[in-house]
């Protein structure tokens, strides 16, 4: 935890107290989006400026601030692509230049590029089926670690930070349903790519294997409710697919895996 706590951004000056009001201002704007008064309240985070390194969080208004925690519940309205700005940072150790190949992404990577931008079209380098699409760059940037707000998020990419690695996010199916899947994060990655042949934007992205259903799914429930704390699934992960691929924004929790 001295750890964890530690790589937060501080002015090394008044630790403990600016690591609390962190950590407070979190819990509220989670408690605000999950009541049906979530769109006032955000307002009362920004009435002391911060110092030094902690002034981060303040190029956030409350209307930015609630819209990131948003992208990740309203996952039917989202339309977020990776580039948007989100509270927190990309976090060493990290290898620069690693060649999409080199993890076997590179298709699924053109498979969410046309899925997230719907009026583009994304190839492969060397490809001539299509003269007007997009070439997706060969090279990524990969983080073992990402910090969202006073949270950080491991991956399998280092072993010491694999307990960490575990998330939750939604997913929202054809009938209009949402589900929540756990899941492992293999790494995180930064990739350049221009959406618009002039600039280039980097798109802040995590790969996750995705845990098999089992058939019954909940331990134990609430009066014949399917609500609990704790959940069974399956040890196995689903197959490699383009749902592997989500931006950071999407990141709903840690969980603890058993």
């Amino acid at each position: 935890m001295n750890g964890i706590l530690g790589s937060l951004p501080n002015s090394h000056r008044q630790i403990e107290p600016e690591l609390m009001r962190r950590l407070i201002n979190d819990n509220r704007i989670n408690e605000m989006i999950y009541t049906e008064n979530n769109s006032k309240g955000l307002e009362i985070l920004n009435i002391r400026q911060s110092v030094r390194s902690l002034s981060e969080m303040d190029q956030f208004g409350h209307d930015e601030m609630r819209r990131f925690w948003m992208y990740s519940r309203t996952i039917q309205e989202s339309t977020i692509s990776g580039k948007e700005p989100f509270l927190g940072e990309m976090l060493k150790p990290f290898s620069e230049n690693i060649p999409l190949s080199a993890d076997g992404i590179l298709d699924l990577m053109i498979v969410y590029y046309n899925d997230t931008y719907e009026n583009l079209k994304f190839r492969k380098p060397f490809e001539t089926d299509s003269l007007n699409s997009i070439i997706i760059p060969l090279k990524i940037n990969k983080y073992c670690r990402c910090r969202i707000s006073s949270e950080i998020f491991g991956s399998t990419f280092s072993p010491r930070h694999q307990k960490s690695s575990y998330i939750l996010a939604k997913f929202a199916f054809e009938d209009d349903s949402i589900d929540i899947y756990p899941g492992q994060i293999q790494f995180f990655f930064v990739h350049e790519i221009s959406t618009n042949r002039i600039n280039m934007e980097n798109h802040y992205l995590a790969y996750v294997r995705w845990y098999k259903k089992i058939k019954n799914r909940f331990y134990f429930g609430i009066n014949q409710e399917q609500m609990c704390n704790v959940e069974l699934w399956d040890t196995e992960f689903y197959p490699k697919s383009r749902d592997c691929i989500i931006p950071v924004h999407h990141i709903v929790m840690r969980y603890l895996s058993m």
